[in-house]
């Protein structure tokens, strides 16, 4: 009962973490492809290019976010748990 309650603090903490880091990466990202497009004045409008590039960028995102923020952390504490445990 008292892991079920420490992982659940944790995913709310966690998701926390998550959508901060989703919403500054974004950003930066942002940032970087508008940077760009005023280098390179590239074809077409710069939102629609901005636009495009985000989209394929979210996907390998929103992949290592789930891995670093919530899958790695939750077993590394169920692991500490474990160990804690049995010895």
């Amino acid at each position: 009962m008292v892991l079920a309650r420490i992982m659940a603090l944790a995913l709310v903490a966690l998701s926390v973490v998550f959508v901060s880091l989703w919403f500054y990466a974004r950003a930066a990202r942002r940032e970087k492809l508008e940077a760009q497009w005023d280098e390179n004045q590239g074809p077409g409008r710069r939102e629609s290019f901005v636009k495009a590039e985000l989209h394929a960028y979210e996907g390998p995102l929103k992949r290592k976010l789930i891995w670093g923020v919530y899958v790695i952390p939750l077993c590394l504490i169920a692991l500490l748990i474990y160990v804690t445990n049995t010895v």
